[in-house]
């Protein structure tokens, strides 16, 4: 189902016109360079991840002559970085053009000088919050932490963080992502700390570790990454993932088997994704170019569709940009309500302390 012209993206002239922030010439050559160029490479991007199935295939619909690359879809934020490392002098198809990583990651990577900027042309009504002042990196996302649960194997729904230690979740409890490695994992690890009263960063991730120390200890933690179709087969009836990732998968399942998903009553955690252009990138216009399209009124609803909250949300719902079917297929907004949304040092302290402390305190190796 596409969206309606009502709601499709605004050409790169409307989006100059509502910004100024980049000349007419320079988009018009940002656009050539890019149909010359004739190729975007991409990584980590499942299609069900955020509705990048429907985002990748209108892109490649409104430019036919760049075709997309996509590896390793199922990369985690680490994998990406390491891409573009290894692939620095290599202008070949296993170099990224473009990352979207979790929100450490950004300023790390430009530390690193792994990325270049750009700003895309709806810059504005991206939060100051989550993007870079220079333009190295820039929020694209948001969701909160939750659980999807087999219905067919689990009889009680857990409500909270404190129930997965039930002895009735027995081999049953498992993450999205190897923590010492994906984004989502290592942030899910903070929401178990939050939930146990610690403060945001350091302290909360080491009071994770203990929890997911206890988990395992209890005979409850599966070390197997979490998808769709592992929660399916039974293999990890319950699995702790973004809320998107959530409602993507009971999409994908279609009844098959029933589940539900809940966002836990403590320990509400918001986590941002971001998006930068690799400073090696084969195909820096392309690159370009896609930003752009992931920041106009179409990638942003796409995003949303794929039931994510886009970084222009609360702009564009303000100008009534965003169809209320979009809205509707959200969890309550109550849900949000509590949500934690850690500072990038938060973040950064949880990274180090989860990444750093797994093996030593939980001793699970996630694959």
């Amino acid at each position: 189902m596409t969206l309606t012209k009502s709601t499709a993206a605004l050409t790169l002239a409307a989006l100059l016109a509502s910004t100024g922030l980049v000349s007419a010439q320079s988009l018009a050559e940002i656009e050539a360079a890019a149909k010359a160029e004739g190729m975007l490479t991409t990584i980590a991007l499942p299609h069900s991840w955020c509705g990048y199935g429907e985002v990748i295939a209108g892109f490649k619909a409104k430019y036919p002559e760049i075709q997309v690359n996509e590896l390793n879809p199922d990369a985690g934020s680490a994998d990406e970085v390491e891409a573009v490392k290894a692939n620095k002098d290599n202008k070949g198809p296993q170099a990224p053009d473009v990352v979207d990583v979790g929100l450490s990651f950004g300023p790390s990577m430009k530390a690193e000088g792994l990325l270049q900027p750009y700003k895309v042309s709806t810059w504005d009504e991206i939060p100051d919050s989550i993007k870079d002042a220079e333009g190295y990196w820039y929020g694209d996302y948001y969701g909160v932490m939750s659980f999807l649960v087999n219905k067919d194997l689990v009889a009680n729904t857990p409500a909270d963080w404190a129930d997965l230690l039930k002895p009735e979740y027995a081999g049953q409890v498992a993450l999205a992502g190897d923590p010492r490695a994906s984004n989502q994992a290592i942030l899910a690890v903070l929401a178990a700390g939050l939930s146990k009263g610690a403060a945001p960063g350091e302290a909360a991730g080491k009071a994770g570790l203990e929890y997911f120390a206890e988990v395992n200890k209890a005979g409850n933690f599966v070390p197997v990454i979490a998808k769709a179709g592992t929660v399916a087969q039974g293999a990890t009836p319950i699995a702790v993932m973004w809320d998107y990732n959530a409602l993507a998968a009971k999409d994908e399942l279609a009844g098959n088997p029933p589940v539900e998903i809940v966002v836990p009553a403590t320990g509400v955690l918001a986590g941002v994704y971001v998006q930068g252009i690799s400073a090696y990138a084969p195909h820096p216009n392309a690159a370009k170019l896609w930003m752009e399209y992931l920041y106009s009124d179409e990638g942003q609803n796409l995003w949303l569709k794929g039931y994510c909250h886009p970084a222009r949300f609360n702009a564009m719902v303000k100008a009534g940009k965003v169809p209320q079917e979009l809205i509707d297929a959200l969890p309550p907004a109550a849900a949000y309500e509590a949500a934690v949304f850690p500072t990038l040092e938060e973040v950064d302290g949880n990274k180090a302390a989860v990444t750093g402390g797994w093996d030593a305190v939980v001793g699970a190796n996630v694959q």
